[in-house]
């Protein structure tokens, strides 16, 4: 880490480089003690990724010897030279900064959240399937659940199962949040629980329902840290002054608008136009050309955080929206698969957004999907 001034195009900028690592340890530093420090004192401050300072310093040494010497000189020739090749950090404002934390640690809980109770069916599976038959159904997802966890905690075993009493089952469902149907809900699950099925060992059977146990901590935890971080994700988001043109998109809300948020920021010179934004996101295909041959592939070196919020806007807003949904079917019509044909929505929407942060309106259908609104039959009088 070094800073210096460079030249007059940059007056009293500092130069940050990222010590070897891996691409986490680098992106943690861009927003380290260090960094918001400089930053303070009104130096320009810019990242570079540790496999571009490696290529800079092979200009100098090709026998790849390496000393604090050598490295403090390349760091410090590499503004000097290629300053046009490199962009500053952005200055996003206080309140996005604070955004990005719990955007991100609320994504991060939702990860773990889906890791850890898709590890309970496997483990399930292997002693009680009754348990996955009545609460998992077609989706893992269930049973993170608040009654799915609360029955497990009580019955972790088909024994337990058996013992278990109505009573206990519904006052499980009240602890978990049920209000309504309650000991019609616990008469059900008890039958359901103590239907005949194969079984374990006891001591086996037992030793299953101590793992299971164990790993339901794991859910418990994450489920109220995604409760507790969208509440305050949400609450900050709200109080930013682009929240009304976000959450006017379709398949925006508050947690993947404040997501968006995050990852692009406030300040409008980031970007340079909207196909950066896009790239960042990974929604803009690459291009590679040499001579004749020409291919058109996936962007796979991209932000992953703002490519999976981009996901998830573009499959809610085909569920929610009939415009996108028109475009979704245009392009698997056209013999796109199902992520190419959310890729290729979420990278026009992205644009859309991009233009309508740097001019002020908000999302207008009959401009954003003006060839599906024309295209659209009209409503059958009755």
């Amino acid at each position: 880490m070094i800073t210096a001034p460079v030249s007059s195009q940059f007056p009293g900028s500092g130069l940050l480089d990222a010590l070897p690592g891996s691409g986490s340890r680098w992106r943690s530093r861009r927003r380290g003690l260090l960094v918001t420090a400089l930053r303070a004192t009104g130096r320009a401050v810019f990242a570079i990724n540790p496999m571009a300072v490696a290529r800079y310093r092979e200009r100098h040494s090709v026998s790849r010897t390496k000393s604090d010497h050598a490295d403090a000189m390349a760091l410090a020739n590499i503004l000097r030279t290629d300053a046009h090749a490199h962009r500053r950090l952005p200055a996003d404002t206080e309140l996005v900064q604070s955004i990005t934390v719990l955007a991100r640690a609320h994504q991060d809980a939702t990860w773990r959240r889906t890791r850890a109770t898709s590890e309970l069916p496997s483990l399930l599976r292997e002693y009680y399937p009754a348990f996955l038959k009545v609460f998992a159904g077609k989706s893992v997802t269930n049973l993170a659940k608040p009654e799915a966890r609360a029955v497990l905690a009580i019955a972790p075993t088909p024994a337990a199962a058996a013992r278990v009493s109505k009573a206990r089952i519904a006052a499980a469902l009240r602890r978990a949040g049920r209000q309504r149907g309650i000991d019609e809900l616990a008469a059900r699950l008890q039958q359901a629980l103590r239907q005949p099925a194969l079984r374990q060992l006891e001591l086996v059977e037992e030793a299953f329902g101590r793992q299971a146990l164990a790993l339901l901590a794991t859910p418990n935890v994450e489920c109220a840290n995604v409760e507790q971080l969208g509440e305050a994700t949400m609450a900050a988001f709200a109080q930013h002054p682009d929240h009304a043109i976000i959450t006017s998109f379709p398949g925006l809300g508050d947690i993947t608008g404040a997501r968006i948020l995050a990852e692009m920021g406030d300040d409008r010179t980031r970007f340079a136009d909207a196909r950066a934004v896009k790239a960042n996101a990974g929604s803009a295909p690459v291009t590679r050309a040499s001579g004749r041959s020409i291919s058109i592939s996936h962007r796979r070196i991209k932000n992953d955080r703002f490519a999976a919020a981009g996901w998830l806007w573009a499959f809610s807003a085909i569920a929610n929206n009939d415009d996108a949904m028109t475009h979704y079917r245009r392009r698997r019509d056209h013999g796109d698969r199902h992520s190419s044909a959310l890729r290729h929505l979420f990278n026009r929407m992205l644009g859309q957004l991009w233009h309508c942060l740097q001019t002020g309106p908000l999302y207008d259908p009959a401009r954003a999907f003006a060839r599906e609104v024309q295209q659209r039959p009209a409503p059958v009088a009755a």
